[in-house]
């Protein structure tokens, strides 16, 4: 990996490349106007910040999703509160279930290897996201409902053949079966295209399997996979994916894994928060035109900085500066087995939050840079920030019943625990909460 960033410059703005692909955000005026409510709600829900400083624009790098999709329509609260097909939280159904991986039976045992990737890269182990610190996390990113680990009669792969009354062996099946219950789901399976896991499990038969293991109470459910995953003939792999109306989401860890940090070109040091570093996203922007044009971009990157610090190697101490600035001074240390292993866990407690939205029907967000923003490639969810948005926050507030400084304590308090406070992930998003409650 690269050695750690230098760089102090903070832009504050989209990238000059969202303006090449027609990105047109909304003004300050809709924005303010998206996150206002339309029935009595407490003040602090109708409370709108609109501070670049705290919650800056999508940066829109090349590749990223708003880049391929500049026109994907924003989603205001008002919207969102009259949504026909929206599942309210109701009194006997606000329960938020998380169901762990799938066991994996005797007789298709050889499916443990398909959890295990191909190439080590240059960490040879990063030890699994603990399942009940993801429930922690969620319990706090969506404070005010309770969220429950499903673990009685957990659900279990199996031979497919087997339940089919057929004792044919295969050594890559085309499907395995899943046991939920007194059910046995088929869930097809394919070689992987890139070959950094042998082998994937649709998602789409996952999803259908969730939708059985809904409890009365739920609101929503979330199953988490250790397994590679894919959707359609076209996919090299999916990280997660919602049926919103239906209240399930699946996320497979398997791409979040450091150990692959290096293969798919994940940039570890430019993640959030130094995902915003000025240099960086210039050199992205420059990278991705031709050569008469990369000084004109450089130059308006850097042009759109704030740099309000009296230090030149200091960044300003903004919400975003101070996340910035720690985010920074953890990724000039060595990696170890702990930080890597907390970085795994942000990873996939940022996917689940975020599938776990459209479950309370949020649609991804174009407002600022946000966790609920769609994702166009495994390099983006890195850049992308674990924290939600101030319209999306109003649509959260409103859904879950709290407020924003019980949950924003709640996160904060998740973030500090001694095993996490001083990692990658969990540190900048701790100051970030901090800086931001002054």
């Amino acid at each position: 990996m690269s050695s750690a960033c230098t760089h102090s410059s903070i832009c504050y703005t989209s990238s000059p490349h969202a303006r090449t692909v027609g990105f047109k955000r909304p003004d300050k005026a809709e924005r303010l106007a998206a996150g206002e409510p339309t029935e009595a709600l407490l003040p602090e829900v109708k409370c709108m910040v609109d501070n670049p400083e705290i919650f800056p624009p999508p940066l829109i790098l090349p590749g990223d999703d708003l880049s391929e999709d500049p026109e994907c329509p924003p989603q205001s609260y008002q919207e969102w509160f009259r949504e026909e097909e929206r599942n309210p939280v109701t009194g006997k159904r606000r329960t938020v279930y998380v169901v762990p991986a799938p066991l994996v039976g005797d007789e298709v045992s050889f499916m443990k290897s398909w959890s295990m990737p191909r190439d080590g890269g240059e960490t040879p182990f990063v030890p699994t996201p603990k399942f009940l610190d993801i429930c922690d996390y969620l319990a706090s990113f969506y404070h005010g409902l309770p969220i429950k680990a499903l673990t009685q009669s957990p659900p279990e792969f199996m031979s497919w053949e087997e339940s089919q009354k057929s004792k044919r062996p295969l050594p890559d099946p085309q499907y395995v079966g899943l046991r939920v219950a007194d059910e046995c789901v088929g869930i097809r399976t394919r070689a992987c295209p890139d070959g950094i896991y042998s082998r994937q499990l649709n998602l789409d038969d996952l999803l259908d399997a969730a939708i059985s293991m809904l409890p009365k109470d739920a609101y929503a459910l979330l199953l988490l996979t250790d397994h590679d995953l894919y959707e359609n003939d076209e996919d090299i792999f999916v990280c997660g994916r919602a049926y919103g109306g239906s209240r399930v989401a699946v996320v497979s860890n398997a791409r979040y894994n450091p150990v692959l940090d290096a293969f798919q070109s994940v940039d570890r040091l430019h993640a959030w928060p130094l995902s915003h570093c000025a240099e960086y996203m210039s050199t992205c922007c420059s990278l991705s035109e031709p050569r008469t044009k990369r000084q004109k971009k450089s130059h308006s990157a850097k042009a759109q900085t704030n740099q309000e610090s009296s230090c030149p190697n200091e960044p300003p101490s903004t919400p975003l500066g101070m996340a910035f600035s720690v985010g920074r001074s953890l990724a000039a240390l060595d990696w170890t087995e702990e930080s890597l292993a907390a970085l795994w866990l942000g990873r996939i407690c940022r996917t689940a939050s975020h599938e776990l939205g459209h479950c309370f029907g949020i649609d991804h967000c174009v407002y600022y840079a946000c966790c609920m923003q769609g994702t166009g490639s495994i390099q983006e969810d890195a850049r992308q920030p674990p924290y939600i948005c101030p319209v999306d926050q109003a649509k959260l507030l409103r859904a879950t019943g709290t407020t924003k400084a019980l949950r924003d304590s709640s996160l904060l308090s998740f973030c500090e625990r001694p095993e996490l406070r001083e990692t990658q992930f969990f540190g900048p998003l701790a100051a970030w909460l901090r800086a931001k409650s002054c």
